[in-house]
Order: C-alpha cells, then sequence, then structure tokens
C-alpha cells in the first residue's frame, strides 16, 4: 500500500500536538505511527543519532509529566502498551530530524504533514490574539457610544469572548449520576 492512501489530514494532526515545557510537541507513539514504524525503531535511531537532537529538538518527559499526560487523556499502562521508559516528545524541528534518521520514503513523505500540522497550529495562535487585539479596540471606540448601544454591544463581546476561550472541563463522576430535579 502506498503512503498517500494512508494520509492523515493535518488538522487530525494538528490535534496530537501537545504543549509541554512550553513547546509544542508530538510525542514518540504518534510519530512512530505517522512515519509507519514502531515506537521501538524511532526511538532506536533517535538514541544511535543522540547528537542530531539537542534539547530544543527533543526531550524526555517526566514521571510527573506522564502521569499527568495519561490522567488528562483518560489513559491506562495497560492500553499504552505497558510503557518501560517514559516518552520522548519530539520538537517541529525533531520530529524533521527524526524523518532524517529514519531514512524511509514513508517518513520523508510525512514529515511534510508534520511541518503543516505545525504551521497551521502557530496560525490558530496567532489568528486568535489578532482577534482578541481587534476585540480591545472595538470595545475603546464603543465609549462614544450612547447607554443602551454600549450595553447590546457588551452582550456582543462577550459571547464571543466565550466561542474564543478554552472550553472549561466538565467532568462528571464514574457510574450511575442521577440528575435530581423537580419531580413530577
Amino acid at each position: 500500500m502506498a503512503a498517500r492512501d494512508t494520509l492523515v489530514p493535518v488538522e487530525h494532526l494538528t490535534r496530537a500536538i501537545i504543549v509541554l515545557r512550553g513547546h509544542k510537541v508530538l510525542l514518540d507513539e504518534q510519530l512512530a505511527a505517522l512515519y509507519g514504524v514502531t515506537t521501538a525503531r524511532l526511538n532506536q535511531q533517535v538514541r544511535r543519532n543522540r547528537r542530531r537532537f539537542p534539547s530544543d529538538f527533543l526531550f524526555q518527559l517526566t514521571a510527573q509529566e506522564f502521569s499527568a499526560l495519561m490522567l488528562q487523556n483518560a489513559t491506562s499502562k495497560s492500553s499504552r502498551g505497558g510503557r518501560r521508559k517514559l516518552p520522548l516528545a519530539f520538537t517541529e524541528h525533531g520530529a524533521i530530524m527524526a524523518a532524517t534518521v529514519l531514512n524511509s520514503s514513508r517518513a520523508v513523505e510525512m514529515s511534510v504533514y508534520v511541518v503543516r500540522a505545525f504551521v497551521k497550529l502557530r496560525e490558530l495562535l496567532g489568528s486568535n490574539k489578532d482577534l482578541a487585539r481587534k476585540l480591545a479596540a472595538l470595545e475603546r471606540s464603543l465609549l462614544a457610544l450612547d447607554l443602551k448601544t454600549q450595553h447590546q454591544f457588551k452582550h456582543v463581546y462577550d459571547a464571543i469572548r466565550a466561542l474564543t476561550s478554552e472550553p472549561t472541563s466538565t467532568r462528571r463522576g464514574i457510574g450511575f449520576t442521577a440528575d435530581l430535579g423537580p419531580h413530577r
């Protein structure tokens, strides 16, 4: 099967990018799957070529980071294959370097998608900052309007902020939970 038959849309890849230690990264497991190799093979090649991966290209998660990540994603050790070593986190540059040390056509082809996913993520983050800046300028110009119009625009701005802010996590307890409302 050709690599083109299994290409992942950039949008799906951007969801796999997480922020750790202030860096946007892909974990070794996702990168290996993307490049069509096992995680063990990817990590082996990285260890053999360690000089090509400075700390701004690659770092290993701490036990606390890995534990928090597993809790955040609600995954168990058994669903992660019972890893013996902590995962490696690849920045954009590290992911590209990994493609070069793997030296396979699939890895080289997929590295283009990795770059596009990181770029797309940067664009999304930049557009939110630009939108926030424009919204603040509009709010300042709102002061010149009458009170009724100000009140109406305030509702619009609040709605826009709610749509562009991070969603709050609404976690429910495990098991049966009854919503106890008014009895009929």
